[in-house]
């Protein structure tokens, strides 16, 4: 018998050594074919989805999937700090466990037609996609137990870029979390969602190369406390909005929605940012770990241990994160534990029971007797400034739901009243098309400091120094 379960481990472990192996070949090959055109191809299955609320659909249910579909995520202890190292390594993942969507590859050997094209005939040593030698690096951004972010600019076509560099170790190979990241945001092309223009693997490290954006929606706030300007909230919603509604159309879920991921350009662009903790393919799933999104951003289901939940996860964010822009605070900032977390939204939304919640005695966490009973507040008496806009209470309410089917999902959100008086043309765009493109959309000015004098330090995922949350 002991025999027998050493074979097996002996076996499983020569299978997750090969599954290591295959993945940093991977990236080996990728890096000869990539330039900003080849990261068209990408293989994700596109579903038809059901919103929240079972009304306008955002996601099927899970038995409507068919089998062939279907795919297990194993379930992780993710990381919050920025600076911690994903335990996941591509060694202790099983192939049939990996939520990641495989990269198309090119023959071993073989250089891809498109980066040649950019070698002049007369200049054989051009610079090229996919080299580490193609971009020079300006500036450190941010750092971080793993990853080192840079300022950068582009030797083939000049451009700035943002250079996030993981470091490789031998032992451990390749975070899980880059190869979530990079396979994720290589299928993804829309104009709020940041764009991932290359990729270099080398034995040292991997490098993704970013557009770059100057900084983030925690600095933007911090530059301009106490609220913004009421019209600049309601943009910079609608492009977070737009930005969920394409990943979530396409079965994907960010699951770390926060101020610091999410990236403002000098023109007002927003553009979601960290796809670490993204998950693609199952959703809905009931093999989610229920460690996701930073404290102040988790949702009462999530904190109560959850482990079944769809893009209601990420529409909890969005209610945080549009009245903390409104009021000027964090909606709900908990300052010990998650014991305290839950109190503060109980405190606001009313301590949650069967008639209200149904299924809640049912979580892991959930003990009755530990939570003093508070009944529901109007958003209005907790935020005051929800109540000096045009029906910003109401779509914070149908967001900020404890209940999470009754939360809006993105599509449904956009069609609130409350974006009622922005051009028709809003909703006619394509995908790579910015919201600014349209006439008369900009930007007001906020008081204090204009943007162009913020910070340099954004975050891009797992690089920054400066989160606070």
């Amino acid at each position: 018998m002991c025999d027998m379960i050493d074979s097996q481990s002996a076996e499983k472990i020569s299978r997750m050594k090969k599954l290591r192996r295959t993945l940093s070949e991977s990236f080996g090959r990728i890096a000869l074919k990539k330039e900003e055109s080849s990261f068209d191809e990408i293989c994700v299955t596109k579903m038809s989805t059901r919103n929240c609320q079972g009304m306008d659909s955002v996601i099927k249910p899970l038995d409507t999937i068919p089998e062939d579909k279907k795919v297990r995520v194993q379930r992780t202890q993710s990381s919050f700090d920025p600076f911690e190292k994903p335990t996941n390594q591509v060694k202790r993942v099983h192939s049939e466990n990996n939520a990641c969507i495989n990269f198309k590859t090119s023959s071993a050997g073989k250089e891809s037609p498109k980066v040649r094209r950019h070698s002049s005939p007369s200049s054989p040593t051009s610079p090229k996609f996919g080299k580490a030698d193609s971009y020079e690096k300006l500036e450190k951004l941010g750092e971080g137990s793993y990853a080192t972010v840079y300022k950068g600019k582009s030797k083939v076509n000049g451009k700035l870029v943002a250079l996030k560099v993981i470091r490789l170790q031998e032992e451990e190979g390749t975070p899980f979390t880059a190869i979530r990241e990079a396979s994720l945001l290589k299928g993804l092309k829309h104009a709020n969602i940041v764009l991932l223009h290359d990729i270099i693997h080398t034995k040292e490290t991997l490098t993704l190369v970013f557009e770059y954006v100057h900084t983030d929606l925690c600095q933007y706030m911090d530059k301009h406390p106490g609220g913004l300007h009421p019209e600049n909230v309601k943009l910079f919603l609608f492009q977070l909005l737009r930005g969920l509604s394409y990943i979530h159309q396409r079965y994907i879920l960010h699951r770390d929605l926060k101020p610091q991921n999410l990236l403002i350009s000098d023109t007002g662009e927003l553009k979601l940012a960290d796809f670490g903790l993204a998950r693609a393919k199952s959703v809905p799933s009931h093999t989610y770990s229920n460690e996701v999104v930073t404290l102040w951003y988790r949702p009462p289901d999530v904190l109560l241990g959850s482990t079944e939940y769809s893009t209601c996860l990420d529409m909890w964010g969005v209610g945080c994160i549009f009245v903390e822009m409104i009021q000027g605070v964090a909606a709900f900032p908990g300052m010990k534990d998650i014991q305290d977390q839950l109190e503060r939204i109980f405190l606001v939304l009313g301590t949650p029971n069967e008639d209200t919640w149904p299924g809640v005695h049912s979580l892991p966490h959930f003990k009755p007797e530990r939570f003093t009973q508070y009944g529901p507040k109007n958003l209005r008496q907790a935020w005051n400034k929800l109540s000096h806009v045009n029906h910003a209470e109401d779509l914070a309410s149908k967001l900020l739901q404890c209940f999470p089917k009754n939360r809006l999902s993105a599509q449904a959100a956009l069609s609130h009243e409350y974006f009622s008086d922005l051009p028709p043309r809003l909703w006619e765009l394509t995908d790579m098309s910015s919201i600014f493109t349209v006439p008369n959309v900009r930007l007001q000015p906020e008081t204090g400091e204009s943007m162009r004098a913020f910070g340099k330090n954004n975050s891009y995922g797992k690089g920054v120094s400066n989160s606070k949350h």
